[in-house]
């Protein structure tokens, strides 16, 4: 068994999709099994679907709402596939302000509500090597 990370540990991979039913039914074709529940999240413009991977990790599907969704433009210029990483921490407000010292650039000044009502926030790509990481905190 590998050992915890100190406070950190990956909690989903971020798959963006044109069609979230198309995709559920690919990964459960594969073995997956997806909570019934959707979930829009209105502030992101998406619609949300997640699968359990183990004890920690998710995959999540991301179908976009509006045109005007990052996950829409994100399709748009790159196709459907692997947006971003999440990683649960446990105070999002101190690891932020952690990183931020450490130079790493945020998308929002401060936590936003996602989805499964968790406090996020994101890791502009530029401070990251060109990968968008997410961080969570569950409220």
């Amino acid at each position: 068994m590998l050992p915890e990370l100190e406070g950190c540990y990956l909690d989903h991979v971020a798959i963006a999709t044109e069609d979230l039913e198309k995709s559920v039914k690919i990964f459960t074709d594969l073995g997956l099994s997806f909570d019934s529940k959707r979930e829009v999240v209105e502030q992101q413009k998406v619609k949300t679907a997640f699968a359990h991977i183990d004890t920690h990790a998710h995959i999540e599907l991301l179908e976009p709402t509006s045109d005007q969704s990052a996950i829409h433009k994100f399709i748009q210029k790159n196709g459907a596939g692997i947006h971003h990483l999440c990683f649960r921490v446990e105070d999002i407000v101190s690891k932020q302000k952690e990183l931020s010292e450490k130079g790493f650039r945020f998308i929002y000044e401060k936590p936003t509500v996602g989805a499964g009502n968790c406090l996020v926030n994101f890791i502009h790509p530029k401070s990251t090597g060109g990968i968008l990481l997410e961080i969570s905190q569950k409220k």
